[in-house]
């Protein structure tokens, strides 16, 4: 029996639209112009007589409709790549990767090149975002984030154990100190109010109300450090590019838990070669993340 599908252009341009919640980056995605992408997603409504996208201020959203297609969708898509990568001499495809802006810029992008020397076929998309993307709609075929207290009901691997080190500009603190010498400096604090007192704490200090420290966004606190505006807590892999520069040197060899970072995937995501390869690749890469001296560590 003949089977009753919509025009597979139509049904590429609505997938690859849904996913990006965009018209403009799926456009991109398939090569073809946003009006294309808009025509084609337009008549696929008029065919099922179902409207699949709402109209932002800025951009469109999925209806309920629409995301239930596209939960359908996507993984059929990934079946028929899966099938066809049989015959493919070289992996070929995009993955689209979010992480925390740190995180993806001083360790993640300088790893790349060796992703790119070992995969030059696949086109890494790189996003920076301080909220976790939504991989269960596709939002981004992996996701980065540090967890507090370990994700929660999501087949999320271990990347890094993330021990924070205190860490400054070498004009603030051209030596290593004795904590309770460190704890006089300006202290900066991006994530939890109560990191420098837990450091304090590991560090057999009585907390004071410097451990309170100055409150800044991630990015603008380790900028804070840069300048040497104070002394940061933050993980070694964040870090080590500024400290193999000159521009940070670590103020103690004490350090602390207080989370640690995941790779968060959808399900069924990695049925695409691409996202596979990208996936053990980064698991590999960031073996060294995952071990080390825990003898100076509390937390």
């Amino acid at each position: 029996m003949a089977r009753s599908l919509p025009p597979l252009n139509a049904l590429r341009a609505f997938e690859a639209a849904g996913r990006h919640q965009s018209f403009s980056r799926a456009a991109d995605e398939l090569g073809v112009s946003h009006s294309a992408v808009s025509r084609h997603v337009r008549g696929l409504e008029d065919r099922l007589g179902a409207q699949l996208f709402r109209d932002l201020p800025r951009g469109v959203t999925l209806t309920q409709a629409g995301a239930r297609y596209l939960s359908a969708l996507t993984p059929a898509f990934d079946r028929i790549a899966e099938a066809s990568e049989m015959f493919d001499k070289r992996p070929a495809g995009m993955v689209t990767i979010d992480a925390e802006p740190l995180f993806a810029t001083n360790w993640l992008m300088p790893q790349l090149s060796d992703f790119y020397q070992r995969f030059p076929d696949i086109d890494v998309q790189l996003e920076a975002n301080p909220e976790l993307a939504d991989v269960a709609r596709y939002e981004a075929d992996l996701a980065i984030r540090f967890f507090h207290a370990g994700p929660k009901d999501q087949t999320a691997p271990l990347l890094s154990n993330a021990p924070l080190y205190p860490f400054s500009a070498p004009e603030l603190a051209p030596d290593p100190l004795p904590p309770q010498e460190l704890l006089k400096l300006p202290l900066l604090r991006d994530r939890r109010e109560d990191t420098w007192r837990a450091w304090a704490v590991a560090a057999g200090c009585p907390p004071t109300d410097n451990t309170a420290g100055r409150r800044l966004r991630a990015r603008l606190s380790y900028q804070a450090a840069l300048l040497g505006h104070g002394v940061l807590l933050t993980s070694t892999e964040i870090a080590q590019a500024d400290v193999a520069a000159g521009r940070l040197v670590k103020c103690s060899d004490i350090g602390i838990r207080m989370g640690s970072y995941h790779l968060v995937q959808g399900e069924g995501v990695t049925r695409r070669g691409a996202v596979r390869l990208f996936r053990d690749w980064l698991l590999d890469q960031s073996a060294g993340l995952r071990s080390g001296d825990d003898n100076q560590l509390s937390g």
